[in-house]
């Protein structure tokens, strides 16, 4: 797991925040202090589910998550399916065991919403790499504030970095 936090993650104890997940083992989550209007925490999914639990624990307090809604992938194996389901299953109890309220999203809203556009004929590839580099511009000072250095940590949380755009929007913050 790679974390990224700004490293006075306690002054934003009780103030209030947003939680964006992209769920699966290639995604990642944001934490946004909306008092402080900053990006405080940046994380790739973390392996273990007391890994993810741990995580969200430090922010639970006065937050709220907004969570892609995401099925199985036609492409994706039954073993493939039934682990994603697990994950999911675990960020899903993470958040009612922490008391954290949770909105689902699907990604077409969240991205008809930010006017990215749809995958359409891209490859997945090209597809991810257009929603990186929309959040790289969107969200130019998390490069600088907590050091991504590779297209790889920039995959892994640029669709929970839009989602929180998505979040900003709807919740006027």
């Amino acid at each position: 797991m790679t974390t990224l936090e700004d490293k006075t993650w306690s002054k934003h104890y009780f103030k209030p925040k947003i939680i964006t997940i992209d769920p699966g083992k290639a995604g990642g989550i944001a934490v946004y202090s909306v008092d402080d209007s900053a990006v405080i925490a940046l994380t790739t999914m973390p392996e273990t589910p007391t890994d993810l639990f741990n995580f969200l624990k430090r922010y639970a307090k006065n937050s709220r998550v907004y969570m892609e809604l995401v099925g199985g992938l036609p492409k994706m194996g039954g073993s493939a399916m039934f682990n994603f389901g697990k994950g999911f299953g675990h960020l899903e109890m993470a958040l009612i065991s922490l008391g954290i309220p949770l909105t689902e999203v699907r990604p077409q809203e969240w991205q008809k919403t930010l006017g990215t556009g749809t995958k359409g004929g891209r490859t997945t590839n090209e597809w991810k790499t257009r929603l990186k580099e929309i959040a790289q511009k969107r969200w130019p000072s998390v490069e600088r504030d907590f050091g991504l250095k590779n297209k790889g940590q920039w995959l892994s949380v640029s669709d929970a970095l839009l989602i929180l755009e998505y979040a900003r929007l709807k919740e006027k913050v």
